[in-house]
């Protein structure tokens, strides 16, 4: 009797290594290629030779996002509008992964694209993947000290940045999804405006590929009027959305859709104290290749 091939360790790792290129580079597409390059690596090392495949692992694929960081942050510096994360989606009020979006809101991705690669770095690694420093410093190839400045510096702009976490039941957001929608496509904004908060902020990424609002706007008078002005444009057209699918987008709840009947665009919903705080809509085409409606 033959004994079953031994698990690669690479496998167990994975989903860790996915979560860790996903938050330092915001792009599903791109974490997947930095993990397989890892892969590819792993394959090539004597994995015999390897204590901790995890650090070993977590040391390579740090290491690829910072030598791609310094072509997309140079990239960024020319984007059209406002960008927004390439948007991880579950099931709403379904059994997702303990770890998918959880860790990942919309907030501190945007948090994070404030802070320098090394800064990104530590943060990560300690205070999300929970790394020592000492560990933290063979990655990054810096002093264990300075790696706690790093984390230090990085905290302060993040704990600035971020709102507070806010859990939302399922069933409550899925009705607060659909009363949002339906207020979102209408003419008058008197509907739209019992859902708002004050200073709720939209955002939205066209990435200069499709129709977007290149500055994020502030205000519910701003964000209402908005709404309410595109509708009324369109209001001749007979369809103006031909799908509506409620999900979770980053921990966040909202919904796909098909807007004016072609461009397919993921809104998620900062919702806090019954009203929303943040909308943020993800339209840039490039952004939303790795979604499936039917899967949704």
């Amino acid at each position: 009797m033959t004994s079953a091939p031994a698990a690669d360790p690479f496998d167990s790792h994975r989903r860790f290594l996915t979560r860790l290129a996903y938050r330092m580079l915001g792009s599903v597409s791109d974490a997947e290629d930095v993990v397989q390059e890892a892969w590819l690596r792993w394959r090539e090392t004597d994995q015999a030779e390897i204590a901790q495949p995890r650090a070993f692992l977590a040391r390579i694929v740090t290491r690829l996002c910072l030598d791609q960081m310094k072509s997309a942050r140079s990239r960024r510096e020319f984007y059209v509008g406002s960008w927004l994360p390439e948007p991880l989606v579950e099931a709403l009020g379904g059994e997702a992964p303990a770890d998918a979006g959880l860790d990942a809101p919309i907030a501190l991705m945007l948090a994070l694209e404030r802070l320098s690669p090394l800064e990104r770095a530590a943060f990560l690694l300690h205070d999300v993947f929970e790394m020592d420093f000492a560990e933290i410093a063979r990655t990054i190839d810096r002093s264990e000290s300075a790696c706690r400045q790093l984390g230090k510096r990085a905290r302060e702009h993040v704990r600035i940045d971020m709102p507070p976490r806010n859990k939302v039941d399922p069933a409550e957001a899925k009705r607060f999804v659909d009363a949002f929608f339906k207020a979102a496509h209408k003419a008058d904004p008197s509907d739209l405006q019992a859902l708002l908060a004050q200073d709720v902020a939209f955002h939205s990424d066209g990435g200069g590929k499709v129709l977007a609002v290149i500055n994020p706007l502030y205000g519910i008078d701003r964000v209402s009027r908005f709404f309410a002005g595109i509708n009324a444009k369109l209001a001749h057209r007979d369809k103006l959305t031909t799908l509506f699918r409620p999900v979770m987008i980053n921990g966040l709840p909202g919904y796909l859709s098909l807007e004016r009947g072609e461009t397919l665009q993921a809104t998620a919903l900062d919702i806090r104290d019954g009203r929303v705080h943040a909308i943020y809509i993800v339209r840039n085409p490039d952004k939303l290749r790795h979604l499936s409606l039917s899967d949704a």
